[in-house]
This record gives structure tokens, sequence and C-alpha cells, in this order.
């Protein structure tokens, strides 16, 4: 069974995904450049992350979607295990966000281009200008009732253990004063580990938790504080028992 599925992901998965993803770039981005950047910038990557997991008949199950409420802007913070988190939560978790990622992912072809369209986010460490740029424009993306997914540890994991969580996304959320909303993952990290990036992928079930989300006490370092650790322990109480318990994470 190991090898037709493999089979099966070499001439009929790999094809179907790389058309997908060469349509969706040029849709978001040809998009974004002639209407309503929230509505091209979600959902053309909202139907491929669905895309790419449904043609790997990967088997998802979402929890506690009803702990969102209608409307409402959030910072949704979770656990990276591996690239599928991505096609996850774009896939499924059915709220119209944007992503903060990684400036590397602007040199991606097509792909880097859709996300400069579509007014992702991306991380830019290069100095305090580039880093007060990046929480500007934070800033003024979930003052204007968009949703924010952020990916605390800012790497993925080798070990599919968490490591720790940066401050950023809870700074955004205490000054504009918004709930933080955790994900817990599972099962990204048995598909696809870091390790084996571009390899075939391993059949394994996908799970994605959506836990009540963390309401702000207060403002300034000690709801900081409280978003961070209380997002923390939340996040981990979802994962399986295999991956429990933080392990460093040396990309950190």
């Amino acid at each position: 069974m190991k090898y037709l599925y493999r089979i099966y992901q070499l001439f009929i998965a790999a094809p179907v995904i790389l058309v997908a993803t060469i349509i969706t770039a040029v849709t978001v981005t040809i998009g974004c450049m002639l209407g309503n950047g929230h509505f091209w910038g979600y959902y053309p990557g909202r139907w491929w992350g669905w895309v790419i997991i449904r043609v790997l008949l990967l088997p998802v199950k979402v929890e506690g979607r009803e702990n969102l409420q209608s409307g409402q802007s959030y910072v949704f913070v979770s656990n990276h295990q591996g690239a599928f988190d991505i096609f996850l939560i774009y896939g499924f978790l059915q709220r119209n966000f944007k992503w903060m990622m990684k400036r590397q992912i602007r040199n991606i072809p097509l792909v880097g281009l859709a996300c400069e369209a579509s007014h992702q986010i991306f991380v830019d460490k290069r100095g305090p200008s580039k880093i007060k740029e990046t929480y500007t424009k934070a800033r003024a993306t979930l003052k204007d009732g968009m949703s924010l997914v952020v990916f605390p540890e800012g790497s993925r994991s080798f070990t599919g253990h968490m490591g720790v969580f940066r401050r950023g996304a809870f700074m955004l959320a205490d000054e504009l004063q918004l709930p933080v909303a955790p994900l817990t993952i599972n099962g990204s990290f048995n598909v696809m580990p870091r390790m084996r990036d571009m390899h075939f992928v391993n059949w394994h079930p996908l799970t994605l938790t959506i836990h009540k989300p963390i309401a702000p006490v207060g403002q300034g370092a000690d709801n900081i504080k409280h978003l961070e650790q209380e997002s923390y322990q939340v996040v981990m109480s979802g994962l399986v028992p295999e991956y429990q318990g933080y392990v460093e994470n040396p990309d950190q």
C-alpha cells in the first residue's frame, strides 16, 4: 500500500498540486491587482489548501469551530509541526485572515508574488526599522477588521514537539485589545517532517483544534505575558501524548 500511494503521488497528486499552485498564484496576483484584496487574498488560497490535502487523500478533523464568533477579528496562534500546517489552516479554518510569514517566502517563484499582491505580512528582522515596518503593517491589517495567523515559534519543529513562543503576536493582540485564538495541529509532522521536505508524503490523519479564544486582561506587560503563557499551555494541551512537552528547537 505504501508504494501504491507513492505511485499515486508521483503520477496523479503531484501534477494536480503543481497546476493548482500555478492557477492559485496567478489568480491571487491578478485578482488583487484588479479588485478586493481581502477576497482574492484568501478564497483562492483556501481552495488551494483544500485541494492539496484532498488530492493526497489525507483525512481531516476540525474541532472547536463553534468557539469562534462571526465578525470578530482574532490573532490566531498555532504550533508549527510542518509544511502541511499551512494547507490545513488555509483549507479548513474557514476564517478570512492574513498570514504573518518569513520574508524569504517572497523569493519563491509565483507564490512570493501572490503573497505580496495579497498583502500578507512578511516578518523582516534585518534591523529595528524593518521590524517596526512589519508591525506597523500588521496593526493596519488588524484594525481593518481582518484576522491574523501567526506561528509564534517562528520555524517548524524538528521533533514534532513545541519550542518557545515569541512575543510579537501577543504584543499586537495587546495593543489592539484583540482576543488570541489558540490552534493545535496534530499529524502534520507525521505527514511530512521538515527533514523530509520535497519527499514523498506519509499518509496520516490531520487534526485542527480551535480552542476557546483568550480575552485580554487589561493592557500592557502583564496582559502580554498572560496571553503568551495561556496560549502556550492551551496549544500544548491539545497535542497528542507523543508530542507533549517542550523540546528546544535550534532553528529558533
